[in-house]
């Protein structure tokens, strides 16, 4: 539930908030400002990036002292991997800010990323059972290394030593999403 949740909020948050700016006029207002695009950029991500880690440390709470799971790996790993998921779904999150014109867009787009992420992931599904193309498909999902990371973590109490590859396969993602919304970004405010 962990992963579920952080990226649903990430990704809404995100994507509303630049496309907000454009809306209601303050964009052009921004953009004559001293501010630079990368001031901007974290300006807008940082909160949310906060309040994702905010919500992994309350479930985190919760699935340990009321349902009583107990975290068997490093909590400090899961924060490393929680930062480079979040910079993922943030990214992610911007991109679609970055290409949408309205909220409304912006929304109908996080859900048109949101739902198949959440179906390839092997959430719901395990991806063995899945068709081999569609299964090839699910190593473009963040999701899907998270929720490695997050059951190795939590039930089987691995290390870094196990999850280095999900680990990397999120920083990966993590700064090519990231490069990727911030070139969007700077041709959008040209």
């Amino acid at each position: 539930m962990i992963a579920i949740i952080v990226m649903l909020i990430t990704l809404m948050l995100t994507s509303m908030a630049v496309v907000r700016e454009k809306e209601i006029g303050t964009m052009e207002q921004i953009m004559v400002t001293p501010i630079t695009s990368a001031e901007f950029i974290l300006g807008k991500t940082v909160p949310f990036a906060l309040i994702g880690f905010a919500d992994v440390i309350l479930i985190t709470l919760i699935g340990v002292f009321w349902f009583e799971v107990p975290i068997r790996g490093n909590l400090g790993l899961l924060f490393v991997a929680t930062a480079l998921y979040l910079l993922t779904t943030l990214s992610i999150g911007l991109f679609i800010s970055t290409v949408s014109q309205t909220q409304q867009q912006a929304m109908m787009s996080t859900f048109f990323f949101y739902l198949p992420a959440v179906l390839l992931s092997g959430f719901m599904f395990p991806i063995a059972n899945m068709p081999p193309l569609v299964q090839w498909l699910t190593y473009l999902n963040p999701l899907r290394y998270f929720l490695v990371i997050i059951r190795g973590l939590f039930l089987k109490g691995v290390g870094p030593s196990v999850l280095w590859p999900q680990v990397l396969a999120l920083a990966v993602m993590g700064f090519l999403t990231l490069w990727l919304a911030a070139k969007r970004f700077h041709k959008t405010l040209a």
